[in-house]
């Protein structure tokens, strides 16, 4: 069974009760929750890790590649806009991944719109909430040749 390594980054675990107008009132761990049963339905094993530290991260990527994991899905948060070491991890990681965002950064603060990881990514899902990660599975599983669900 393929393993999907689903990444959230900083302030994420927040969720429910962070800005809910621009985030939603779901909580990570519901959002995770339906994200994990989804991939299941597609055949997928889908390990999720949150960290609020650049370096947990880093790591985490870098434990991936050691792993065998096929896909990385990630919403790396803030660190969207400042790491270039998460985005060093993953192109030494050599697994393909896909960027998620809940919000559109685009229609937001200026500083937003600037990713430092959309460039080397298989593809970048943003503005559809919770959805969003959805899309990304299935995505990866398309990409990873697995059948559709029913």
């Amino acid at each position: 069974m393929p393993q999907l390594l689903l990444i959230n980054g900083p302030n994420l675990n927040l969720l429910g009760n962070r800005e809910p107008g621009v985030y939603g009132s779901r909580t990570l761990d519901d959002i995770v929750d339906e994200v994990q049963r989804h991939a299941a339905s597609l055949g997928l094993d889908l390990v999720h890790f949150q960290s609020n530290h650049e370096g947990e991260l880093v790591t985490r990527v870098q434990q991936a590649s050691r792993e065998g994991v096929s896909y990385i899905v990630i919403n790396p948060a803030a660190y969207t806009h400042t790491s270039i070491a998460l985005r060093d991890a993953l192109l030494a990681s050599d697994i393909p991944f896909i960027e998620v965002h809940l919000s559109n950064i685009h229609a937001r603060e200026s500083f937003r719109r600037h990713s430092y990881l959309s460039d080397i990514a298989s593809g970048v899902i943003v503005g559809f909430g919770p959805s969003g990660y959805r899309l990304a599975i299935d995505a990866a599983a398309s990409a990873l040749g697995m059948p559709r669900s029913t």
